[in-house]
């Protein structure tokens, strides 16, 4: 897959065109047509598509299959979860108390945030 081919189907499982994106990126309205027509990206803009995207820039150049840019992902499996072993979750260093933990896990499981 060509990286064009894969902006291409990233775009479309969000369902937004590629003129839409080179709107929020502040790309010329053809860019990623040139890159179809065998252009090929500078680092800035692979850099700046694959943020949009929160993917790889290894995944855009096809270097790896894997979509997610693991770099920003957090585990949460265990959140507020009985366990015989206690488990220390923090944010920015601070420990985050279990009453919030059981807030986020409610959150994470039925998609709805009441207090």
């Amino acid at each position: 897959m060509t990286v064009f081919e894969r902006i291409k189907t990233l775009a479309k499982r969000r369902s937004i065109t590629l003129k839409q994106v080179t709107a929020d990126l502040g790309f010329s309205e053809n860019y990623f047509y040139s890159l179809k027509a065998g252009k090929k990206p500078t680092a800035d803009k692979l850099i700046a598509i694959a943020d949009y995207f929160n993917v790889s820039v290894d995944y855009l150049l096809g270097r790896d299959d894997q979509n997610t840019n693991t770099n920003n992902e957090i585990d949460l499996s265990g959140i507020a979860q009985p366990e015989t072993e206690e488990k220390i979750f923090s944010y920015e260093g601070k420990e985050i108390p279990k009453k919030d933990l059981e807030l986020i896990r409610r959150i994470l499981e039925t998609g709805e945030y009441d207090e």
